[in-house]
């Protein structure tokens, strides 16, 4: 979170497995709530309804306005980043993100889903918040993540930006993103649970919980015996090669440019892929989007003279 005037400028990363602020990581499940729940962890009162958030995620679609659970996320997440100042209310500047295919066509109508209601009172874990969102700026997910790197990318560079639900493609050639060689596809890092669960049971006859996979994909290990771990390693060393055959259908070519990977299936690639360390940059900190998204927000805020 950045403070500019009399705002706070909060980023919002807004994924389909986590959604990240600057200081906070959130899984993406979400259920609606019959009654007030014996215990507050996680839960969210708004407009009179209790919601749980944080067990599980989301599923992917294409359009985040379709229904609200992407603004009660943006709710959880900004009382996540005040509860980290200590502070219960605040005029606001939402800074967030979509893939660069998808700025043009969503942006306006994404900006104006964040800014539904000036200002909020709402409840999150049993804290009683009082917002108004006085603005909202929709910026390039994925280079975002990479400002702090900019410096480095002279020549040709491509960024994978590997989510739980799209992988977002984009060439940066000295500095610039290139909105002509820009690509999303969706075979984010939920699609190798899936493939890597269904791999236990056809091999092993063992449903295997999700965690475990999570663990694998986060560690690169797990507290399994031999013949599981061997199953896991060999289907998500499969997805992080389809990873790259990707890249390589849209002419990466590790000779003639350098590889930047952000998102959460940075880990991933890390333990499992197969690349040249000297050409590849993963960037580590699950967080770097929403807080790259602060930093344009406050550039373009301090341009505006706001």
């Amino acid at each position: 979170m950045k403070r500019y005037n009399d705002s706070l400028i909060v980023g919002i990363d807004h994924g389909y497995g986590n959604i990240k602020t600057a200081n906070t990581v959130t899984p993406t499940g979400i259920t609606k709530l019959d009654a007030e729940p014996t215990f507050s962890k996680g839960v969210l009162f708004y407009e009179g309804s209790y919601y749980l958030i944080g067990e599980g995620h989301k599923e992917f679609i294409s359009d985040k306005c379709q229904d609200s659970d992407f603004y009660l996320f943006t709710l959880m997440g900004i009382a996540r980043e005040l509860n980290h100042e200590g502070i219960t209310s605040a005029r606001v500047q939402l800074a967030v993100g979509l893939p660069l295919t998808w700025v043009n066509r969503q942006r306006d109508e994404f900006r104006r889903y964040m800014l539904q209601r000036e200002s909020v009172d709402f409840k999150y874990e049993d804290k009683l918040y009082s917002v108004k969102i006085v603005g909202c700026y929709v910026f390039p997910q994925g280079y975002a993540a990479v400002i702090d790197h900019l410096r480095d990318m002279n020549g040709v560079n491509l960024l994978a930006d590997i989510g739980n639900g799209t992988v977002n493609v984009m060439y940066i050639n000295n500095r610039k993103p290139i909105a002509t060689q820009s690509y999303t596809e969706k075979m984010g890092v939920n699609q190798c649970v899936i493939a890597a669960s269904n791999a236990v049971m056809d091999k092993l006859g063992v449903k295997i919980d999700e965690s475990i996979i999570q663990q694998m994909i986060r560690y690169g290990k797990a507290d399994i015996a031999e013949e599981f771990s061997e199953v896991l390693t060999e289907s998500i060393s499969g997805y992080a090669n389809s990873i790259f055959d990707m890249l390589r259908r849209y002419e990466y070519n590790p000779k003639l440019m350098r590889l930047f990977i952000t998102g959460g299936g940075g880990k991933l690639i890390e333990n499992f892929g197969t690349y040249e360390p000297d050409r590849v940059t993963i960037i580590r900190d699950i967080c770097a989007s929403a807080k790259g998204y602060e930093q344009f927000a406050l550039m373009q805020m301090k341009k505006e003279g706001k």
